[in-house]
């Protein structure tokens, strides 16, 4: 991320600069190298989850018996990942998060925050 320049703020009270704010991490919402810098980032996630899918220890989920395996679905900023519901598979789909996140200098939350997730048992 050191090519990406950040950027600098101003503040305007009755027309007159005073002090600046400076983004220490990341680039603004909006962004035309958003889509690019998540897809990049995304296909780090993808990468691992595809490894531990070959080495058997993630399954992801089939709508037929014969039809493929999905563990992830990536749309604009979100992802969504999915794993057969056992201890095993939750474990290895957090370990694959942590390996994300330590690539990527991320902390995941461990307690997530949507209410689609509160019937997911913690391991």
């Amino acid at each position: 991320m050191y090519c990406v320049s950040l950027v600098t703020y101003s503040v305007l009270v009755n027309d007159n600069s005073h002090g600046f704010i400076k983004l220490e991490r990341g680039i603004e919402q909006g962004d035309p190298l958003s889509p690019f810098l998540f897809i990049l980032c995304a296909e780090a996630l993808v990468n691992i989850l595809n490894k531990a899918e070959g080495r058997g220890s993630l399954n992801g989920v089939r709508a037929l018996a014969s039809g493929p395996a999905v563990h992830h679905l990536l749309f604009a900023d979100d992802s969504l990942l999915l794993c057969k519901a056992s201890r095993e598979e939750i474990a290895e789909l957090k370990h694959c998060l942590h390996l994300y996140g330590e690539a990527l200098v991320l902390i995941p939350d461990p307690e997530p925050k949507d209410p689609l997730s509160h019937n997911v048992t913690h391991v």
